[in-house]
């Protein structure tokens, strides 16, 4: 019976109390609250979870989100719980993080419902039917890509998907896509963004001698890997370490980054402002 808050704007003094005073008068009793002030910018951030003891917690939920905007002057999404969001994931060839996140939705880890697996390959197929997930083959070229993006949003609709995980999918969405289907895209890059973006970067790292590499998850954007990042990790090699070293290590860091991002998300402790994360743990 809980709601979250996710809410930012300019700084200045009381914000915490009014907040807090608001939900008391609306018969609210606050679980857990974080904030957090940019003190360069001048922007205040916070994010609050509350036991919300009425029958239509949607009223109460827009009552908050016209509080917060016109009394704070603030930027407000409010959710429900007892609704958890929608997933689909888009993935290739490439199979870990696949089967990562399909076992923690099956052990229901993460806090949200996976829907749909979207391939533009038949590979895994078999095994996402053994996990008991729809699987959608949506083959994809230069000359097919405007018509599968279609089929593509009109599916995500079809199934009233919250948010699309792209786990190492090998294909780029379009600035048109993602204009149209206007939802959060998830992405996994396989480097310590903003090094080596694009393809390859394992080899790029290889062959540029970096002593660590890593992983980062970040929103998606028109522009090719340079998103708001969620969270990034990384791993230490040497000269000893050839290309198939990295990749290997980088895989495990590949899960551990996309499924702590998702979970994050999943449970609305994320906001972007300046393409720029701010993540409340």
């Amino acid at each position: 019976m809980s709601l979250v808050a996710l809410l930012y704007g300019k700084d200045r003094p009381g914000l915490v109390a009014k907040v807090s005073q608001w939900i008391l008068q609306h018969s609210g009793n606050i679980m857990h609250a974080d904030q957090h002030c940019d003190l360069q910018a001048g922007v205040f951030f916070q994010r609050v979870v509350w036991d919300c003891q009425v029958e239509r917690k949607s009223d109460t939920a827009q009552a908050f989100g016209v509080f917060a905007k016109n009394t704070l002057e603030m930027d407000i999404r409010v959710y429900d719980t007892d609704n958890p969001l929608k997933v689909a994931i888009m993935v290739s060839k490439t199979d870990h993080c696949f089967h990562d996140l399909a076992l923690r939705f099956k052990s229901n880890e993460l806090g949200g419902d996976l829907v749909s697996v979207i391939s533009n390959h038949q590979h895994l197929e078999a095994v996402s039917s053994q996990y008991g997930l729809p699987y959608y083959f949506l083959p994809v070229n230069k000359k097919t890509k405007r018509e599968a993006e279609s089929k593509l949003a009109e599916h995500l609709r079809s199934h009233q998907v919250d948010l699309l995980v792209l786990a190492r999918y090998m294909q780029i969405l379009s600035a048109d896509f993602l204009e149209d289907w206007g939802k959060p895209v998830i992405n996994i890059h396989h480097s310590f963004l903003p090094a080596f973006v694009g393809g390859k970067p394992y080899h790029q790292a290889y062959q540029r001698g970096v002593k660590i590499i890593g992983a980062t998850a970040h929103y998606v954007t028109e522009e090719l890997d340079t998103g708001p990042i969620i969270q990034q990790d990384v791993t230490r090699i040497n000269h000893r370490h050839p290309v198939n070293d990295l990749i290997r290590c980088g895989k495990d860091l590949e899960k551990i980054v996309l499924s702590q991002a998702v979970r994050w998300h999943l449970e609305h402790r994320i906001l972007t402002y300046n393409n720029k994360t701010v993540v409340f743990e």
